[in-house]
C-alpha cells in the first residue's frame, strides 16, 4: 500500500479497498473453507471406499483360490476398473485362467490391466504375461506386437527373450539368437537364458 500522509487518507483508501474488493475476499474466504470441508468430506469418503474395494477384493481372489470362480473377482474388476486392486486382480484373473487353460479368459483380462492400470510397471508386467499367452496360443504376429509396444525400459531383457521365444517358434534362429544376446547384456547370470542361446545350433540343425 502505498505511502499516505495522513490517518484519515489512509482510512479512506482501506474503506475504499474493502468496497471494492471486500465481496471477492468474503467469497473467496467461503469458498475456501468449503474447499477444506469440501475435502475432508472427500478423503472421508474415499478411504471409506478404499476399504470397501479391499474387503470386496479379499473375497473375490478368496473365491477364485477355494474352487477356481472367478466370478466375483469379474463382477469386483467391473466396478473397480481404475484402482489399483483391478489391477491386481486381473492379474490374479489371468492366473486362474491360465491355470484353468482359459487362454482366451487370460488374454481378456490381460488386455484390461495392460490399457487401464495406472502403474506402468504393472501395465508392462501384463503386456509381458500377454504376449507369452499370444505365442502359446500360436499368435505369434499379435505377441511381438504386443512386445513392440513396451517402452520400460526397466523390462528390456524380459522383452527380448520373450521376443527370442517367438523367432524360434518361427523358426528364425538368427534373429533368435540376436534376440536372446541381447537379453543376456540386460540379465547377465541368467541360465535359463544361456541354455535357450546354448540349444538354438541344436534347434536349427533338426
Amino acid at each position: 500500500m502505498e505511502h499516505f500522509a495522513t490517518e484519515e487518507q489512509q482510512v479512506e483508501a482501506i474503506k475504499k479497498f474493502w468496497k471494492d474488493n471486500g465481496a471477492a475476499i468474503v467469497i473467496g474466504a467461503v469458498l475456501g473453507l468449503g474447499g477444506l470441508w469440501g475435502w475432508r468430506y472427500y478423503s472421508d469418503a474415499q478411504r471409506t471406499a478404499k476399504e470397501q474395494a479391499s474387503a470386496d477384493y479379499q473375497v473375490a481372489v478368496e473365491s477364485i483360490e477355494a474352487d477356481g470362480n472367478a466370478g466375483k473377482l469379474d463382477s469386483f474388476l467391473g466396478k473397480t476398473e481404475s484402482s489399483g486392486y483391478a489391477t491386481i486382480g486381473g492379474l490374479v484373473a489371468a492366473q486362474q485362467a491360465v491355470s484353468n487353460n482359459d487362454y482366451d479368459a487370460a488374454v481378456k483380462a490381460l488386455t484390461a490391466v495392460k490399457d487401464q492400470a495406472a502403474d506402468a510397471h504393472l501395465a508392462t508386467i501384463a503386456s509381458l504375461r500377454l504376449a507369452r499367452i499370444q505365442l502359446e496360443q500360436g499368435n505369434d504376429d499379435a505377441a511381438l506386437s504386443t512386445l513392440k509396444a513396451v517402452n520400460d525400459s526397466a523390462f528390456d531383457g524380459n522383452v527380448k527373450e520373450i521376443e527370442g521365444d517367438v523367432y524360434v517358434a518361427q523358426e528364425k534362429y538368427d534373429a533368435a539368437r540376436m534376440a536372446y544376446t541381447e537379453a543376456l547384456e540386460a540379465a547377465s547370470g541368467n541360465v535359463l537364458l544361456e541354455m535357450k542361446l546354448d540349444n538354438l545350433p541344436v534347434l536349427a540343425s533338426e
